[in-house]
């Protein structure tokens, strides 16, 4: 297995963690808007500026236009301001779980050579997310890079299942997330019910989509050597248990 694809549920797990964390929940308290999808939407897609809602449909790719559309204009917060709270968010969700994580400084470092070394071509948020200030202390900075670094692979993933045949919709519904199952996270998407069956042919699809994915980011993890990217592994492996209590 590649160092991309033997790390790529702990960049997923730890890089959503904060998406629901505290911290973020009080970014979508200051937005003065109720609800996750409208703070979420203005603080992720923030970096992208101040865009019609279909850049961020666009971006997102995998939510149904219209949710997208009726999220982004219920936040009266500016983009930028937006974008950089919720990096803040981020970063102080890193503070909170990673301080007792002696490594963080290791992990941000070896980290951010993936994310320096990735090309940017076809992906607005990672791009977006790169060009922010990196935090100065190691949790925050650990964190917020695993955070680009999930925004680079869910580019990708974009692109690849665009490329195989596969609609986000579909998407959603065979990958689901660590909190949701397919339908649910469909439901929490904006795609409306009844939705189709996951036949064999289209999960080959999915599966086929899921590999060229971890082909198109490994350029990102070639400049670490044998060594370093075991580190990497290793690093994460523990900065999961560290997150998430050793679930």
């Amino acid at each position: 297995m590649s160092v991309a694809a033997a790390v790529k549920q702990q960049i997923q797990e730890i890089g959503g963690g904060f998406m629901f964390s505290r911290e973020t929940k009080a970014f979508g308290d200051a937005t003065g808007v109720a609800g996750f999808l409208g703070p979420y939407t203005r603080g992720r897609g923030g970096v992208l500026g101040d865009v019609d809602a279909d850049v961020v449909t666009a971006a997102f790719g995998f939510f149904r236009p219209e949710t997208v559309r009726a999220a982004w204009e219920s936040v009266p917060m500016p983009p930028g301001d937006a974008a950089a709270a919720y990096l803040a968010a981020c970063q102080g969700f890193g503070r909170r779980k990673l301080a007792g994580f002696d490594e963080a400084g290791r992990l941000a470092e070896l980290l951010r050579s993936v994310v320096a070394a990735a090309d940017v071509a076809g992906l607005p948020l990672f791009a977006g997310w790169r060009a922010l200030p990196l935090a100065d202390d190691d949790a925050a900075r650990a964190l917020q890079l695993i955070h680009v670094v999930r925004e680079l692979r869910g580019g990708l993933h974009l692109l690849a299942i665009r490329a195989g045949g596969v609609t986000p919709r579909q998407a959603v519904l065979i990958g689901g997330s660590p909190r949701n199952s397919g339908p649910d996270q469909a439901r929490l998407f904006g795609w409306p019910e009844p939705f189709e069956e996951i036949t064999a042919a289209l999960r080959q699809r999915w599966d086929a989509a899921e590999a060229l994915t971890d082909r198109l980011i490994a350029p990102a993890f070639a400049g670490l050597d044998e060594r370093s990217g075991d580190e990497l592994v290793r690093l994460l492996d523990q900065a999961h248990k560290v997150v998430f209590g050793g679930r």
